[in-house]
């Protein structure tokens, strides 16, 4: 598979990565031995890029994927999180800790139950608005110093912090959602930094978290224990509308002669917004994944760019992509 710089610090990864969230967290139906077939898959096709995070599962998340990859450490790019605090019970403590003392602790943890002596990519996975950035960016600098963690990235940050943060210590990745129904970064400033700072682009749930799929019609196509029941998009008249939307880029890659999904991430692979753009599609599947990853292989002319962004052009989408509690983490 092409490989991608992600940012100038010298951080390269295939040019698609696995998001493994889902295999233990969020979306409900965990499967272990899907999940660990997908991710040994994955390899076979070249993906060498695997974002996990402390809260996933939690914990159980940064487990699975450290028991698939601790063979093949050399040859692949781990990246986790942390920030969204888990609680000494490891239950979600519903608050986000930034402070020096909870990072060191947490990366800690988190190469014990990867099993690995360094996470390539370690991001700031949501701010926290009581602890001056500066605080939090020179312990992460630390980690980088004592070699356990190579490169460090942040999670939804507004573009003045993720300027701080890259004064204290170089900042590789910026991960934000971005997907044809979620276009805020193209103009909130934030892939402007990224530009003019040299930092890459991480785009997570570059599929609508599925809507792109076109599988989902109603609440009742999700699965109980799926968080998405609860997110505005996916409801009442916001999801009638948003399927209006879908329907335009459903048409677009029935002519292309694609899945939607394929066409979706060859829309994010193609944008050049940011020094490397590496989207992070997750997924449980084997299916899925041979299906997303065959999307590095399809070529977008100018005319069906074009047309993709009429369809779904920024601000085309309807509700908010979190639950207001949710929403209230974001752009600190």
């Amino acid at each position: 598979m092409e490989q991608r710089s992600l940012g100038s610090q010298g951080l390269t990864v295939s040019a698609l990565g696995l998001g493994c969230m889902g295999m233990t967290y969020a979306y409900g139906g965990q499967d272990d031995d899907e999940s660990r077939a997908t991710i040994a898959r994955a390899l076979e096709l070249g993906v060498t890029f695997f974002d996990t995070a402390d809260i996933y599962g939690p914990r159980t998340n940064e487990e699975l994927v450290g028991r698939e990859l601790r063979a093949h450490r050399d040859e692949v790019q781990i990246a986790t999180k942390f920030g969204n605090a888990v609680a000494p019970d490891g239950k979600p403590a519903g608050r986000v800790d930034g402070s020096p003392e909870y990072l060191r602790q947490a990366i800690d943890a988190s190469l014990a139950r990867l099993g690995v002596d360094h996470v390539d990519l370690y991001y700031q996975h949501r701010v926290d608005p009581t602890v001056p950035i500066e605080d939090t960016w020179g312990a992460l600098g630390e980690l980088v110093a004592a070699g356990k963690v190579r490169y460090l990235g942040i999670s939804e940050a507004a573009p003045e912090t993720i300027r701080r943060a890259h004064e204290v210590a170089p900042v590789s990745a910026v991960q934000t959602e971005y997907s044809l129904f979620t276009r805020e970064v193209e103009d909130d400033g934030v892939l402007d930094v990224c530009r003019e700072l040299g930092i890459g682009f991480v785009p997570y749930s570059p599929l609508g978290r599925g809507f792109l799929s076109g599988d989902i019609r109603s609440a009742d196509d999700l699965p109980e224990g799926d968080w998405r029941r609860n997110a505005p998009r996916f409801s009442g008249d916001a999801l009638q509308a948003n399927l209006r939307v879908l329907e335009r880029v459903e048409e677009i890659a029935a002519s292309k002669g694609v899945p939607t999904t394929v066409l979706a991430l060859a829309w994010v692979l193609a944008k050049q917004i940011a020094p490397g753009v590496v989207p992070i599609p997750g997924t449980k599947r084997r299916h899925y994944l041979e299906e997303n990853v065959s999307a590095v292989d399809v070529t977008l002319t100018a005319d069906e760019l074009a047309a993709i962004d009429e369809a779904a052009p920024l601000g085309a989408a309807t509700g908010d992509r979190y639950p207001s509690a949710m929403m209230g983490a974001l752009r600190h």
